[in-house]
């Protein structure tokens, strides 16, 4: 029984260890779509919603109530060309804009459909 309640034990640790940071991403996409628009890459209007893709990479707890967090967005535009951007951010429990974005665009490409 001592076995099974460790092994339940060391099981458990793990997810209650995760740091669940702020969902902070509408923060970090706004500031890479106006990123996109000032480096005149792509206007903010030609992107498609609809097509959009976020991934959480990485949250990290700095100190209390205070993270570091790394998301990936793939955005398309009307005429079907994607767009993927990396953003690294700090946020925190209360505010999501409380430092700078810094966006990195990691790969631009047509995207064309075979029927």
């Amino acid at each position: 029984m001592k076995k099974l309640s460790l092994l339940i034990l060391l099981i458990l640790c793990p997810i209650l260890s995760f740091a669940k940071g702020p969902d902070c991403h509408n923060h970090a996409l706004n500031k890479a779509k106006e990123w996109l628009k000032s480096s005149n890459i792509v206007e903010i209007e030609n992107l498609n919603q609809s097509k959009l893709r976020i991934t959480l990479l990485a949250s990290e707890q700095k100190s209390k109530g205070l993270y570091t967090q790394i998301y990936h967005f793939v955005l398309y535009d009307n005429q079907n060309k994607s767009y993927e951007v990396i953003t690294k951010n700090e946020d925190s429990d209360k505010e999501c804009s409380i430092g700078n974005v810094d966006s990195y665009l990691v790969a631009k490409r047509q995207v064309d459909y075979f029927d």
